[in-house]
């Protein structure tokens, strides 16, 4: 049996009759920069997430970057972020001019909030907490800072679809959150698209005129702005996958209980911590294992495909070298980096492939 990593091919199998139809709509309509498909897709996303608003942007990094750029984050401010995520998350707060602060994560792998007041000054502007993994993180907690020291939130979201805890969902409290549909995300394109929600009407017009060269009327710019608009193909294919995501989450959450309770005996795996009253996604499934090398080459020559998010923190990584950090600052991240790996999933993986990676991983734990 071969088991990737994720099977974009399968899903597309599936569905392909209407996602071929929705293409080809808009080729028949020759319609590929906005229109009425994309107004479509802002509007069942936003009702998905509870929001007021979604604005469609070309990917998820410019959907960061837009949303801080339209808060007026810029020079000489400073934005609060967790050590552990991908290079999106602080290379768009460089991007506006501010200084990415990083701060240690939990054992849920998820900012530890009760690091991040100790890192205000008078230069904080703003925090961008990560739902890594596809699990919130504390926004009851985060929001309670931010307003007490007058900060903007801005949720990144790239792996939290749908995504809540403490009945709180996505974009609800924070001034914006905002979402990648890279293709091998829960509601992926078959390109490079973003979205932005948000519940300040303010705020979505800004952003939609920043990304689309600073006009939200032809050839009227007010300001000057971005190219970073969805285009509408990429809209039309997300319209018909966002009618499956729910179905998709509770396939990932059903093989996510399936790794936990085969995999929960393994001394040497620590399994995903799961806070009180979340509900996560499950973007990725991540153990922490003690000799990962070998146990994932171990995986690999049984044809199992397995990843690392992600092998580097974000302190560590070559171009922050110039902030001089140090291992201690961060030591569940420096940590967890050389433990930590991602098994797969993904929502047509079936019984018979998870049973048969939990049989190879007790099969090597109890060889080791």
């Amino acid at each position: 049996m071969k088991i990737p990593f994720v099977d974009l091919q399968r899903q597309y199998q599936q569905h392909k009759t209407e996602i071929d139809q929705a293409i080809h709509e808009v080729l028949d309509q020759s319609n590929y920069i906005g229109g009425a498909k994309i107004q479509s897709f802002e509007e069942q996303f936003a009702m998905q997430c509870g929001t007021k608003h979604c604005i469609g942007v070309a990917n998820g990094t410019d959907a960061l970057y837009i949303t801080l750029k339209m808060l007026g984050i810029g020079e000489g401010d400073e934005v609060i972020t967790s050590a552990c995520s991908w290079i999106a998350t602080c290379e768009t707060i460089s991007q506006t001019g501010a200084k990415p602060v990083f701060v240690d994560i939990g054992q849920d792998y998820l900012i530890d909030v009760e690091q991040i007041e100790s890192n205000i000054n008078s230069s904080t502007k703003a925090i961008v907490p990560v739902h890594l993994y596809g699990q919130m993180a504390d926004m009851d907690i985060i929001k309670k800072i931010a307003d007490k020291h007058d900060l903007i939130v801005v949720e990144d979201s790239a792996q939290a679809h749908l995504a809540d805890r403490d009945g709180l969902s996505v974009g609800a409290v924070s001034h914006a959150a905002t979402f990648s549909f890279y293709p091998g995300k829960n509601l992926g394109a078959y390109g490079d698209a973003g979205g932005i929600v948000t519940n300040d009407d303010q705020l979505a017009e800004k952003c939609r005129q920043f990304a689309n060269h600073g006009q939200l009327v032809k050839h009227q710019h007010k300001i000057e702005g971005i190219n970073s608009r969805l285009d509408t193909i990429q809209a039309a294919v997300l319209s018909v996958k966002l009618k499956y995501l729910l179905e998709w989450t509770s396939q990932r959450r059903n093989i996510a209980t399936h790794y936990g309770e085969a995999l929960k005996a393994i001394s040497s795996l620590r399994l995903p911590k799961i806070n009180t009253n979340s509900n996560p996604v499950y973007h990725l499934y991540v153990v922490s294992a003690e000799n990962r090398e070998e146990l994932q080459e171990y995986l690999k020559s049984h044809n199992i495909s397995t990843a690392i998010h992600y092998p580097t923190p974000l302190p560590f990584l070559e171009c922050y070298q110039y902030m001089s950090h140090k291992k201690e600052e961060f030591p569940i991240a420096h940590e967890e980096s050389s433990k930590i790996l991602s098994l797969p999933i993904f929502p047509e993986m079936s019984t018979e492939e998870v049973s048969y990676v939990c049989e190879h991983i007790k099969h090597f734990h109890d060889s080791h």
